[in-house]
């Protein structure tokens, strides 16, 4: 099952790490995420929304612990002034990393440092939530809360999006089926549809089928709404004017001619922006820290660009003075497009950058099985050391200085933590261990002191890796060989087409958002560790451009993801109105 996971490019923490002192206080058994969640005392939103300067008026609750931030309140906040922290991590691995969990685990020390954090985290999908994670707003004691409201229709921003794409999907096919005065070739389409549902037998269909009025019979498929165009749009966007002038700028297919054609000529960018009205605006909720928390988009970082959006993160700026922001999966991939995409089009300033470790993970990138990681195993930590290093000094070709989160397990032993501590010092990187789960923004405490320390030192000097008047072919490869370490590009004769036909289009300057495996630096994610001699397969190129970059997927990378043969959902239910079975 793992393997058909990997190859749909899924990272899936599975736990592993049950802090025995976290028990229930009458049955004396470990609690899950969900109960510790379930039993907080949570502040009314009115309450959050008061630590970052806005009254009643300045928000729009959806309940007694939600609220959006209307977009009219959020420009008039004011230029970012807050300091801007980056959660990034090593190359994940089924042990688990815990990205999530360190982030609410710092903001919330952070926040007992008497600064006045914000984080800025994406909203899970409810393909993953359902498939094999079971929930992504942390863990234990450093959550995101309401939890299950998070992790499952939160305020509806998934379904807009959904929605959206779904629509411009059916005026398209409207559109070839009368008149097609675009003269767009149905076998020349880009633009799939979207489901916000791991279901593989969705990845290639046929649509069109059932007579002449059933439409004009051709290939289709879906793709995850996280991986849609429109999630990404809607994550760069600056406002309803930019949001629909980017609708407008998709390229939904090709003529005869192999000209492209833009969604433009399709008429409808007003009514997907209406669809997307609340949605654009942030999400407020709170950690069990009672720090506030912007909940924001969600885009995946193997196949898309891995971030929250960017007027979450703009409004966090100005009204906190740290935001602590995280990037999916391993630095290889969601750092980079946080730095290359993110950054460059938000003109953001990040000035640190931490990098979540596990020993566990170590273990299984020096060459332990996932079933024999409790045992101690200094060796392998130091085998596997390579991958940590590799992610720390490609962070700081970005001009951004790291520091190292140890996420402890209670199974690590003090010679494993010593050795991946004493390997962080010989490369110049400070590692300091946390416990987020078990100790909440308590267990993070010597971490937010390593941050601050970076914040107050000035050293950062954030650049993107290329230039943007670089060619797609060139910015593709200094990827591959600068961050993944690869010896070169592959790129399939069709995908060298396209990059071909996308610089004609005017998409030569666009950063390029690579899609591959987060298992391993190389496409082939049974490659763990620091991989070497491998060259990166680009088998097709897609354009995004109204999101403004340019999609290469690599490998065997797929945008819809399938379901195990016992996906989490078979473990979720409803009893007396309480969600459970999420973790």
């Amino acid at each position: 099952m793992l393997e058909a996971l990997r190859l749909c490019g899924f990272q899936f923490d599975f736990g592993a790490r049950r802090n025995p002192d976290v028990r229930h206080p009458r049955s004396g058994h470990i609690k899950s995420d969900i109960q510790i969640a379930q039993e907080a005392q949570l502040l009314p939103i009115q309450e959050i929304a008061e630590k970052i300067g806005l009254g009643p008026k300045d928000i729009q609750p959806h309940g007694h612990y939600k609220a959006k931030i209307p977009l009219e309140v959020a420009r008039a906040s004011g230029g970012p002034d807050g300091k801007l922290v980056l959660v990034t991590g090593i190359s994940p691995t089924a042990a688990g990393e815990g990205k999530s969990t360190v982030s609410v685990g710092l903001a919330d020390a952070l926040n007992l440092r008497e600064r006045n954090p914000v984080l800025c985290l994406r909203e899970p999908s409810l393909g993953p939530v359902f498939g094999i994670k079971g929930g992504a707003a942390g863990g234990g004691h450093s959550q995101v809360v309401p939890m299950e409201e998070i992790n499952l229709h939160f305020t509806g921003d998934f379904h807009a999006i959904s929605s959206a794409h779904g629509l411009l999907s059916a005026v398209l096919d409207n559109h070839l089926y009368r008149p097609n005065t675009l003269g767009i070739d149905p076998t020349r389409l880009t633009w799939p549809r979207a489901i916000d549902m791991n279901d593989r037998a969705l990845r290639n269909v046929v649509v069109g089928l059932g007579g002449r009025t059933g439409g004009v019979p051709r290939q289709d498929g879906f793709v995850i709404t996280a991986a849609s165009e429109i999630m990404a749009i809607f994550c760069l966007a600056n406002g309803t004017a930019d949001l629909k002038q980017r609708i407008d700028r998709i390229i939904i297919g090709y003529t005869r001619t192999g000209d492209p054609i833009r969604a433009e000529g399709l008429g409808v960018s007003g009514a997907m922006a209406a669809l997307l009205k609340d949605a654009v605006s942030p999400n407020l909720v709170q950690t069990l820290g009672g720090t506030p928390a912007l909940i924001h988009g969600g885009p995946f970082a193997n196949i898309a660009h891995g971030c929250n959006s960017l007027t979450a993160t703009r409004v966090g700026l100005s009204l906190g003075d740290v935001v602590v922001t995280e990037a999916g999966f391993g630095a290889d991939l969601g750092a980079e497009k946080f730095f290359d995409i993110k950054c460059r089009f938000g003109d953001l300033n990040p000035e640190a950058a931490v990098i979540v470790a596990t020993v566990r993970a170590l273990k299984m990138n020096g060459g332990k099985g996932k079933n024999d990681l409790a045992s101690e195993d200094v060796g392998a930590v130091k085998r596997g050391f390579v991958n940590l290093e590799a992610h720390a000094k490609n962070v700081r070709k970005f001009g951004v200085p790291p520091v190292v989160a140890i996420n402890r397990f209670a199974t690590d032993t003090d010679a494993e933590i010593a050795a991946v501590i004493d390997g962080c010092a010989a490369i110049g990187v400070r590692a300091v261990v946390a416990d987020p789960w078990g100790g909440g923004g308590a267990g993070c405490l010597e971490l937010a002191d390593a941050v601050a320390e970076i914040l107050e030192s000035g050293e950062a000097n954030y650049a993107p890796l290329y230039p943007s008047d670089m060619g797609l072919i060139e910015k593709m490869d200094t990827v591959a060989r600068e961050i993944y370490g690869a010896d070169g590009l592959d790129i399939h004769p069709s995908a060298a087409k396209e990059i071909e036909i996308l610089e004609a289009a005017g998409l030569r300057d666009s950063p390029v958002c690579i899609a591959k495996t987060q298992y391993s630096f190389s496409d082939d994610p049974a490659l763990l560790g620091r991989p070497s001699d491998f060259r990166i397969h680009v088998r097709e190129v897609t354009p995004s451009a109204g999101a403004g970059f340019v999609v290469a997927k690599t490998g065997a990378i797929m945008t819809m993801p399938g379901l195990g043969a016992a996906p989490s959902a078979m473990g979720v239910d409803l009893v007396d109105g309480v969600v459970t079975g999420l973790f």
